[in-house]
């Protein structure tokens, strides 16, 4: 049995308008990356895209998308994003564009690295901003994600002390 690879594309919508995220869906997002594919890349591309093709994963707030597709073809997808130009989405048309922030093998590491992405971005809120209680928020949420790592690489590690604690008693 053979197993098929994929590759995961984390891309972040940016967009001026606000209603333009809260808008999103994935089958809409999804429709429209497989047209944009099409008309980038002809049938070809909309052919060899369209199997292992789907969205993840997406955040509206924050306007994180995570993208599923097959190894051989990624490179396809990722050469159409850019002419995404516009998001439609119940009779309304928003600018916005996509921007690819990592590709992935699996999505535990497109997990982490949207961890520290996100912890990044809150570094620069914080050097960024005036009020002082904005700046205790913004230190309460660095803190709070810096603990769900470390509690996360604890239990890697007694998961995996554990299955070699298994493995020592066969």
């Amino acid at each position: 049995m053979v197993r098929f690879k994929h590759r995961y594309l984390l891309c972040e919508v940016v967009s001026d308008d606000p209603r333009c995220r809260l808008s999103l869906e994935d089958r809409v997002l999804g429709g429209l990356i497989r047209d944009t594919i099409a008309r980038v890349h002809g049938t070809f591309g909309a052919a060899s895209c369209s199997i292992g093709f789907a969205v993840r994963y997406l955040n509206a707030y924050t306007g994180i998308v995570l993208l599923r597709c097959r190894k051989e073809f990624y490179q396809l997808v990722c050469s159409a994003l850019p002419f995404i130009t516009y998001l439609e989405n119940k009779g309304h048309r928003y600018p916005c564009f996509l921007n690819t922030l990592h590709v992935g093998g699996t999505i535990r590491t497109c997990q982490k690295f949207l961890i520290r992405y996100n912890r990044r971005q809150l570094l620069i809120l914080l050097q960024n901003c005036t009020d002082e209680g904005e700046r205790e928020a913004i230190q309460k949420s660095v803190t709070r994600s810096c603990l769900l790592e470390e509690r996360s690489d604890e239990e890697e590690l007694s998961d995996n002390g554990g299955e070699e604690a298994a493995e020592a008693m066969e």
